[in-house]
């Protein structure tokens, strides 16, 4: 596919074509990644943020916000429910910080997580821009993949959805770092954002392709009331997202073939079976929410963030019964790497 042929499947509102697409990104995934769904049992682990995106719930300018951190030892107690659920990969998600008392943390974080898995789970980290040696630790401590959404491949309009002291272009470079530093490295963009083109979206797939990422964890754009952007985004569609969202996922996996793709939870929060369709589309990634719920409600970066109340063992049951209802199995006790990491890392 080309950029022009991208645009026009971007554009393709007919719901036969529309079929015709996912059955074909549906094909590759099957030939490339297999229909096995792969867990990655997310743990929000903070929500205090040195960052103040205009789009983001918990940006650092939100007075609304009750913030919280988990302690190393309630990380610790998540990630071995994790490990006992099978689930084989867990995310330590959270604000960004590039301070070393949070480096130092997190770098505990992961050798207790290690020690309590008896070194079973994968560790992915999204955990914003860092520093080299910090990458450099984290790695060393036992994480191997990490997702840092560009949000946007346009940099004129990352920098509309981001204040003036926020740079694409320093956020690009830390792309570059995690590859050259040896992680699996996943970024992802925001799909419906005000002032975006479907020109953008198109570019973003073909920035994932010249960047040679390993997984991609993107999707729909959704309104957070207490946000900057909410102002410019009055005319927000649901409905029209959900669907651009999962274009962009099949056009991804059509154009990647063996990449990780995320069927994200901001699916789901625009229909009940939006991450059924995300995997029907060619995903083949669900991140379970495994945070204690005592904290979900102050980790909303958007509004109508399902699955709030809903404890980590009911979620499993929810997911399992979703995941078969449309022929797929669950890769329980697996890291499920990424294909396409696995053949890079061979050369």
């Amino acid at each position: 596919m080309n950029r022009n042929d991208l645009l026009q499947w971007l554009e393709t509102t007919d719901p036969s074509r529309l079929e015709e697409l996912y059955a074909e990104a549906y094909r590759i995934k099957r030939e490339h990644v297999g229909t096995t769904v792969y867990f990655r049992g997310i743990i929000e682990l903070s929500n205090i943020c040195q960052k103040n995106c205009l789009y983001c719930g918990i940006r650092k300018g939100n007075s609304r916000v009750e913030r919280y951190q988990m302690s190393i030892d309630e990380i610790a107690q998540t990630a071995y429910l994790a490990d006992q659920m099978k689930y084989g990969s867990i995310v330590l998600q959270s604000g960004e910080r590039q301070d070393e008392a949070f480096a130092q943390f997190i770098e505990e974080a992961i050798h207790k997580i290690k020690r309590v898995s008896e070194g079973r789970l994968g560790i992915t980290l999204s955990l914003g821009e860092q520093s080299r040696e910090t990458l450099q630790r984290w790695f060393k401590a036992g994480a191997h993949r990490y997702l840092l959404r560009i949000e946007t491949s346009n940099e004129s309009l990352y920098q509309k959805i981001h204040p003036d002291d926020h740079s694409f272009q320093e956020r690009f470079a830390c792309l570059s770092m995690l590859r050259q530093e040896g992680y699996q490295v996943g970024t992802g963009v925001m799909i419906g954002l005000p002032f975006q083109t479907l020109e953008d979206l198109a570019d973003d797939i073909l920035f994932f392709q010249k960047e040679a990422v390993d997984m991609i964890g993107m999707g729909p754009y959704i309104v957070h009331e207490d946000t900057p952007l909410a102002q410019e985004a009055k005319d927000f569609d649901g409905k029209k997202n959900l669907e651009l969202g999962l274009k962009m996922i099949a056009l991804t996996r059509i154009l990647l073939k063996d990449v990780n793709i995320a069927s994200t939870t901001a699916l789901q929060s625009l229909s009940p079976e939006g991450r059924e369709l995300g995997l029907k589309a060619g995903a083949n990634i669900i991140m379970p929410n495994m945070t204690p719920t005592k904290y979900r409600k102050s980790y909303r970066l958007y509004d109508n963030k399902p699955c709030l109340d809903e404890n980590a063992l009911l979620c499993r049951g929810c997911l399992e019964n979703r995941i078969d209802s449309i022929g797929e199995k669950i890769g329980y006790n697996q890291w499920g790497d990424s294909p396409h990491f696995l053949k890079r890392d061979r050369h």
